[in-house]
């Protein structure tokens, strides 16, 4: 089995793509249920964010794999594969490793170095352990991941050098209107991404936050946090045209501000004097506000695609040198770990063996000396038993060292046959540490014909 991951991010894919394939939900977990049916896969994690689609499985083949996940996704998105593609990258066995720990340490994000992307990553690996489609190899590599993130945020600086999104968005914002302390904020939707821009909001001295979002309750919450005030989502064109800065980050699957709401609002602006633009951040993915709001006077869009232009090149060179050093040797440690795991059940069969022997010996001179005094037998068993495992310490350790290097399984296949060990023993040990199966419906006809498509060939960052 080895690691596989296929997906799109802002890297790849135009803003307009990644809204069709994204994915919140209900339908994460109708995709899950399917990706964890399909053929090749033993273990799967969904990750979708606003910037990235991407599937992590665990598959017994790669074509077969990379042919199931790509028509899975495109099934249930509603792309065609012809369109999704092109744009999708595919990385397997140790750079699947490399791209899940760099996308944690936000070498791949869309502002480099933002912390966000940690709680996407256990959020997805929850999603996973819930229904299922987690284990153990994916549960260590997303464990792994989210600790290597956390030291590369704790050992370097590339904090530092890669600003939220949000505050690449406020800093923009103020290019246009001036400072934000003092104005009159709104934010629609009550989300983590919401909640966070809530914060850099409240954090900067912005003078009145009002929150907007369908469930009500949410709002207040989140707008009683920064000591703002909530307004149900029928109360949204009166509060745009109350506002001068605008944040909506919603799960919405179509617009929530129109062309024609925003020139509504600027007519009941200008009645009222207001001289400067109303700045609209659009963190949403897919995008909340209407692209095509840009025409208007008076207006001025920020979203992710411009977001990702001005925080290009705005990260330190040698925080992400440093970072990508931890990456580098993360991925080996995960590696020899792996390893060692492949040889775990030849271990156990091979102690389970020495014990077994131990026994017969131990219940065959029960019967030739059936007086032995009860200490002198307990004596007698300790000092057998002390002989096995010191005979059975130095390969157990060996091979276990040796998992690590190139070949290094050939060791184990060694040590079965030189202790000729019951071939089906290290099989229940593995079946042991796999996970539950999931029951599920079969995947559907594929999509994507199999094709010469190789690892790493669609270039992704790794």
């Amino acid at each position: 089995m080895s690691v596989l991951v296929v997906g799109l991010s802002h890297r790849t894919a135009e803003v307009s793509l990644l809204e069709r394939v994204s994915i919140t939900g209900a339908a994460q977990e109708a995709l899950l249920r399917d990706l964890i049916a399909a053929g090749p896969v033993a273990e799967v994690v969904l990750l979708s964010t606003c910037n990235r689609v991407e599937i992590y499985a665990e598959v017994d083949r790669f074509h077969g794999g990379v042919t199931e996940l790509g028509n899975l996704l495109s099934r249930h998105t509603g792309v065609p594969a012809a369109e999704l593609t092109p744009h999708m990258y595919v990385h397997y066995e140790d750079r699947a490793v490399q791209h899940l720990f760099s996308v944690a340490c936000g070498l791949d994000s869309m502002v480099i170095g933002e912390g966000q992307i940690l709680g996407q990553i256990k959020t997805a690996l929850a999603l996973a352990q819930t229904h299922g489609t987690a284990g153990r190899v994916l549960n260590e590599l997303a464990q792994q991941a989210l600790r290597v993130g956390k030291r590369a945020h704790s050992e370097t600086g590339i904090d530092r050098a890669g600003r939220s999104l949000m505050t690449v968005g406020l800093a923009q914002a103020e290019l246009s209107m001036g400072a934000v302390e003092g104005c009159r904020a709104l934010v629609v939707g009550a989300g983590s991404m919401s909640a966070l821009a809530a914060t850099t909001l409240n954090r900067e001295g912005v003078g009145h936050i009002v929150v907007a979002n369908r469930t009500y309750e949410r709002a207040e919450h989140l707008a009683e946090s920064v000591g703002g005030r909530a307004v149900p989502m029928s109360a949204l064109p009166d509060a745009l045209a109350a506002a001068d800065l605008v944040v909506s980050c919603t799960g919405a699957a179509g617009l929530v501000i129109g062309r024609k709401d925003v020139r509504a609002v600027l007519d009941a602006r200008r009645e009222r004097g207001v001289g400067r633009p109303l700045v609209l951040i659009d963190l949403a993915l897919p995008r909340d506000v209407d692209a095509a709001v840009r025409d208007l006077d008076g207006v001025v869009l920020i979203d992710l695609e411009l977001l990702a232009e001005v925080s290009a090149g705005s990260t330190a060179a040698a925080d992400v040198d440093l970072v990508r050093k931890i990456v580098h040797d993360e991925v080996a440690a995960f590696a020899v770990a792996q390893q060692a795991q492949q040889v775990k059940p030849t271990v156990v069969a091979l102690r389970s063996m020495g014990s077994d022997v131990v026994r017969a010996e131990l219940d065959r001179l029960a019967g030739r000396v059936p007086g032995m005094d009860e200490r002198v037998r307990a004596e007698v068993e300790q000092t057998v038993r002390r002989v096995v495992d010191k005979v059975l310490h130095a390969p157990t350790v060996r091979v276990k060292q040796l998992a690590g290097e190139p070949g290094g399984s050939s060791y184990a296949d060694a040590l079965r046959m030189l202790f000729d060990l019951d071939p089906g023993t290290p099989e229940v040990v593995r079946r042991a540490d796999a996970p539950d199966a999931v029951e599920t419906d079969a995947a559907a006809p594929g999509l994507l014909a199999p094709g010469p498509l190789e690892p790493d060939a669609v270039e992704g960052v790794a």
